[in-house]
């Protein structure tokens, strides 16, 4: 606590992995924004270059969802801290790593299932499509109920909104 019954204040530590936790959130969203943006493009008559496109804007998105794992996996990471001092919220944060690591699962499966080199017919965009949306629908779920995580840990120690000191 700060002077008499004032909140404490954050640490230099727990700003750095919320900057991080925002910057590896902003990444996977512009990641999943270029996938939509890939899914919406025209596939009749162009099966494989619209495949070669979803599947470019997919390996981004691995890309991005990794570096996001790594860096919340750290001993260091905002939900580490949040295990690690906030013992009520650990169930939470183990939840949240473990829907991660299945969504990044799902990912790296679909990668490799659309780089089969031994499928000779082109892929069925629409299924493509609807399991695709599936998995950004997941990962929406996925950040929010991180964010409502970290935001109600941050709340039980500071006493504050998040972003508001």
């Amino acid at each position: 606590m700060g002077d008499s019954g004032s909140p404490p204040e954050s640490t230099p530590q727990q700003r750095a992995g919320l900057e991080t936790r925002l910057a590896d959130r902003d990444r996977t969203l512009a990641a999943m924004h270029a996938l939509e943006e890939a899914l919406a493009e025209p596939a009749p008559g162009r099966e494989g270059p619209w495949q070669d496109k979803v599947l470019g804007a997919l390996a981004v998105l691995d890309e991005a969802t990794a570096e996001e794992n790594e860096n919340a996996e750290q001993p260091d990471s905002l939900l580490s801290d949040i295990k690690r001092f906030q013992p009520r919220l650990r169930s939470q944060v183990r939840g949240v790593r473990v829907q991660y690591r299945h969504l990044r699962d799902r990912i790296v499966a679909l990668c490799e299932e659309l780089q089969d080199p031994d499928v000779d017919t082109p892929a069925d965009y629409a299924d493509i499509r609807q399991r695709l949306a599936w998995l950004l629908t997941a990962l929406r779920h996925q950040q929010a109920r991180e964010s409502d995580l970290i935001y109600e840990a941050y709340y039980d120690v500071f006493g504050v909104e998040l972003g508001s000191d």
